[in-house]
């Protein structure tokens, strides 16, 4: 696959989204499947060939990763070649990023003993693969809120019949969501991956007393591989709106 294309990963063209879904086949794995996407020549990338290296890759820096700042750890994540400018590895690289931030920040287990951070990021991982590429588009709800569900669920142990963990999941996934629907799309992973991990932090320090750290200001720097980035109207971006920086960095998060 040719490394940060911003669109087709086999010819670098644009995606053309249907409503409704239609078979397809992957050019790299041959798997026919429904998708709503390919394309405007035709090509199709499955979800697995799509984020099987950056997976691997993220849970890799994740094991070894000393940091106790998530934001630090996916921009490094990102950089690298495996990690696409948009794609569902993203939906494993926001939860890892917080277990690992958490892990590293001194964080306990449910019970109050030690945190088994590699039994975490693999669940995280088997959780994380279960969502699909588009999710923020098909689903009503995007695949980095779901991420930092997916992790906040297992540091705190929420299971469908727990009361205050399942709700304490429900309200960090809404509050992402809400703060994505603030800024609207398209979508962009950085923009909603980091929007993710600055509301969940300090939720998360709340709740669970851990200490994971954030930068003073996020600064995206990834903005010219994405053909959609909203430029100025994204918090992210260099030469932001003031007013729409102010209302959504770190500060404003805290």
């Amino acid at each position: 696959m040719a490394a940060n294309k911003p669109n087709c990963l086999v010819c670098g063209e644009p995606l053309v989204y249907w409503d409704q879904a239609r078979e397809v086949e992957c050019h790299y794995c041959g798997k026919k499947e429904f998708s709503n996407a390919t394309c405007k020549d035709g090509h199709y990338i499955c979800d697995a060939c799509h984020r099987a290296e950056g997976v691997e890759y993220i849970i890799g820096l994740c094991s070894s990763s000393a940091s106790d700042n998530p934001v630090d750890i996916m921009n490094e994540a990102m950089a690298d070649k495996s990690i696409y400018p948009n794609g569902p590895e993203h939906h494993t690289l926001i939860g890892a990023s917080l277990i690992t931030a958490y892990a590293n920040a001194g964080g306990t287990a449910v019970d109050g003993g030690p945190f088994d951070k590699t039994a975490a990021l693999a669940e995280l991982k088997r959780r994380s693969l279960q969502v699909p590429g588009g999710a923020c588009g098909f689903w009503g709800t995007c695949g980095a809120s779901t991420s930092a569900g997916q992790a906040m669920s297992i540091l705190n142990g929420s299971t469908p019949l727990a009361r205050e963990p399942w709700a304490q999941c429900q309200r960090l996934t809404s509050m992402i969501l809400g703060r994505l629907a603030d800024v609207g799309g398209p979508r962009c992973c950085k923009r909603t991956g980091y929007i993710a991990v600055l509301t969940a932090v300090p939720y998360i320090n709340e709740l669970l007393g851990s200490s994971m750290k954030l930068p003073d200001k996020v600064v995206c720097t990834f903005f010219a591989r994405n053909n959609e980035c909203l430029r100025s109207d994204c918090p992210f971006f260099p030469n932001a709106r003031e007013e729409v920086a102010q209302a959504f960095q770190p500060r404003a998060c805290g």
